[in-house]
């Protein structure tokens, strides 16, 4: 899968769960997760989400590091291997 693939689906995901207004068309591999309506406890339901979708399995604790759309695809792609 591709890092643009894995973006659309991470797009349809967060769309869903967001908590804010925000214009999808703009998300991009630099977008920051914060700014896109994630807070500490939707990022849990975003994390469910994304492991029915991808078939992977990681602890939530996990994403802390996850900043941007680029760093959830680099850390999907671990976790996909």
């Amino acid at each position: 899968m591709t890092d643009q693939e894995i973006i659309e689906k991470l797009r349809g995901l967060m769309k869903e769960s967001s908590q804010e207004d925000v214009n999808w068309d703009d998300m991009g591999p630099g977008s920051a997760i914060d700014s896109l309506g994630f807070d500490s406890l939707s990022i849990l339901d975003l994390t469910y989400d994304i492991q029915q979708e991808f078939g992977i399995e990681f602890e939530a604790e996990e994403m802390v590091k996850v900043a941007t759309v680029n760093d959830m695809v680099e850390f999907l792609k671990t976790k996909s291997v």
